[in-house]
């Protein structure tokens, strides 16, 4: 059985029905596992290698549970007499490893409401996707931290599970979800989890280094067919992406920034206090609203054509 019919019916299956919201979500139970783990293992008073060291025990328990778990479902649906059914069990599965509906639903309800000026619910619903403070943020502020977030989430929202489904089928892309729903959780650069996140956080860059890499070639083809501009795409890809703070978030946004004609990065707030994020692309174009939906549409052109080169890979 092909896995790349497998991803491509989970791929229509997410268009059609999205990300239902269910305590019983297989992410929402991984986060669970993760909480339940980091009750038990984490102590504010143990020292920064302890905490090192029980933060790598969280992330070798949870990925090999979940590899495990993807293991056995690939197992036991392999046994079934129907192909269809196997082909729509597995597909069901990995639909929840990918979010391009929900992503892309996102940034257009955001979209929307700037287009009718409401800021107000702007800035409530973009908080609902990135970690920033964002109840001061003007139109363009809004529109850059969508298609921010539009752009970097096309790499561990869809491409990355989808490659490691390409390659290691169920086991490896559950197991990528939970070590990138590890860093959501945990990959924070503060007191609490400097040291205890360090491994989650660290996993994560290592398992996003090539889908990253992959996506900005991805978005360069997605500009090219959407006839934007894929040459300045390119250049602001080898130019900005390694500007980035983290070594794989660059490579999706600075490509997105250079086939829009836009400027990302600049100053955020997270609780009161100013980050800085080196900007990536230029400002040719001021940014409005419409510039998420130009980034929407690189996201599934992106992804469609993930799909149509592994299939002529395999």
């Amino acid at each position: 059985m092909s896995p790349i019919i497998i991803a491509v019916v989970a791929f229509l299956i997410d268009a059609m029905i999205g990300d239902p919201r269910s305590k019983f979500h297989p992410v929402v139970l991984i986060g669970n596992l993760i909480s339940a783990l980091e009750k038990c293992l984490r102590r504010d008073l143990d020292s920064p290698n302890k905490k090192i060291f029980k933060g790598g025990v969280l992330v070798v328990i949870v990925v090999l549970a979940t590899f495990i778990i993807g293991w056995s479902v690939e197992a036991l649906t392999n046994q079934l007499p129907s192909l269809a059914a196997q082909i729509f069990i597995q597909a069901l599965v990995l639909s929840f490893m990918i979010s391009p509906r929900s992503l892309g639903d996102a940034g257009r309800e955001i979209y929307f409401l700037l287009a009718r000026e409401d800021l107000v619910r702007a800035r409530e619903k973009v908080g609902w996707i990135v970690g920033r403070d964002t109840q001061n943020l003007n139109e363009s502020e809004i529109t850059r931290a969508t298609v921010e977030t539009v752009a970097e989430n096309t790499v561990d929202g869809i491409i990355s599970p989808l490659f490691y489904f390409a390659i290691g089928g169920l086991p490896l892309a559950i197991a990528y979800r939970a070590i990138n729903t590890m860093d959501s959780m945990l990959g924070y650069k503060n007191d609490k989890y400097l040291y205890f996140g360090r491994v989650a956080a660290r996993l994560d860059d290592v398992a996003n280094l090539i889908p990253a890499r992959l996506t900005g070639l991805l978005f360069i083809g997605a500009a090219m067919l959407l006839q934007l501009d894929y040459k300045n795409a390119f250049n602001m890809m080898r130019r900005d992406a390694a500007k980035h703070p983290s070594p794989n978030g660059g490579w999706a946004e600075a490509t997105v920034a250079g086939a829009l004609h836009i400027r990302l990065g600049g100053m955020n707030y997270y609780f009161g206090e100013p980050h800085f994020r080196a900007y990536m692309g230029e400002p040719d174009e001021n940014l409005e609203a419409v510039h998420i939906l130009g980034a929407i549409r690189m996201m599934y052109t992106a992804t469609i054509l993930f799909l149509i080169c592994a299939c002529l890979i395999a």
